[in-house]
């Protein structure tokens, strides 16, 4: 009886040094924002020195190469200010408190809050999410178990957040002047050749599976002749790949295999049909990438049908990622927008 009754003033003992440092924790992290909101009021920041800094910032090539992203939506192309900018922007803007946090993570998922505050003006954008424990491919879904891929995962997924919570609270005429600085700088003086510059951009496209006759597929013409304006497309399409606002074969085709056209989508349209092809398929009906994004975005409207309260998530999700429909969205963020709404 002793025994158990020492075990259980333990276990007290310890619950209440558990509560008693969360609750330390909790009065610091209250009163550290306090302190920055009562600095940010007795230091307001001067917004033309601000706009001065970011535009200054924008003059330096390394940042301007990684300004904006670029990835296709239908038969157009949709372009923005990349995660890196806007982090350029807060950083030069002041008195701004901005970052990712892990909520909680549990089996298969971890819940997320990406957020940007101006202390100053008390404005302030936040986003809570779920992120799957998983990855996409051709080959089906792949569960992550290696606390590496999970992190990079939520950092990847939170970094689109964040973008978001930045550039609605930094005026939006701010961001354009910056993205067109930072073009400016672009077609500024090189110490290489655009011919050197461009043989690096193909190299590291390479990292992504992406060959050069991909690329030349793309351009629709040869990389010797690439103008400046085609070196900066490309960079847009990188930094996107790079920040994971889309995958390789969102942008490139695949070349072809040297096969029957026994393997592949295809191969399985024969095997269902049985009847020979007399003419090559569209590309476009060839891509399996396309056919699985069809697919979900059928489900999506399904699901729209059987659970209609969640349109207003639906759309706040479009807004987000700058779609204006559900038709415009790409594979993965088809399959982002499903785990959300299920």
């Amino acid at each position: 009886m002793t025994d158990q009754l020492t075990v259980m003033n333990t276990e007290t003992g310890v619950e209440k040094q558990d509560r008693s440092a969360m609750d330390i924790a909790t009065t610091r992290a209250a009163q550290e924002i306090q302190a920055a909101m009562v600095i940010a009021k007795r230091f307001p920041r001067d917004v033309n020195e601000a706009y001065t800094k970011i535009l200054q910032s924008c003059k330096r090539k390394g940042i301007a190469e990684e300004a904006e992203y670029a990835f296709p939506r239908g038969d157009t192309r949709v372009t923005g200010p990349s995660i890196r900018l806007a982090e350029v922007l807060a950083q030069n803007w002041g008195n701004m408190d901005f970052g990712i946090i892990e909520l909680e993570q549990k089996t298969g998922e971890s819940s997320v809050m990406a957020y940007a505050w101006d202390l100053e003006t008390n404005s302030r954008q936040t986003k809570v999410f779920t992120v799957k424990h998983e990855r996409h491919t051709k080959r089906g879904t792949k569960f992550l178990s290696d606390p590496r891929d999970i992190y990079e995962m939520t950092a990847n997924q939170g970094a689109r957040r964040l973008r978001a919570c930045i550039l609605g609270v930094i005026p939006k005429d701010i961001a354009d002047d910056a993205v067109t600085e930072c073009n400016k700088t672009l077609k500024a003086g090189h110490a290489e050749s655009l011919e050197d510059r461009v043989r690096k951009m193909v190299s590291a496209f390479k990292d992504f599976g992406v060959t050069q006759a991909m690329i030349e597929t793309r351009l629709k013409h040869k990389v010797e002749t690439a103008s400046e304006q085609d070196l900066i497309a490309l960079r847009k399409v990188y930094t996107a790949i790079k920040d994971n606002m889309g995958n390789a074969d969102a942008y490139f085709e695949r070349e072809p295999k040297a096969d029957d056209g026994k393997s592949g989508v295809d191969g399985l349209k024969k095997k269902l049909s049985k009847t020979p092809e007399s003419k090559e398929e569209p590309a476009k009906e060839q891509d399996q990438v396309e056919l699985e994004r069809l697919a979900k975005i059928k489900l999506i409207n399904t699901m729209l049908q059987n659970k209609p309260k969640k349109q207003e998530k639906v759309d706040d999700y479009l807004t987000m990622i700058g779609a204006k429909t559900i038709a415009e969205i790409g594979l993965d963020d088809a399959q982002e927008l499903i785990d959300n709404i299920k």
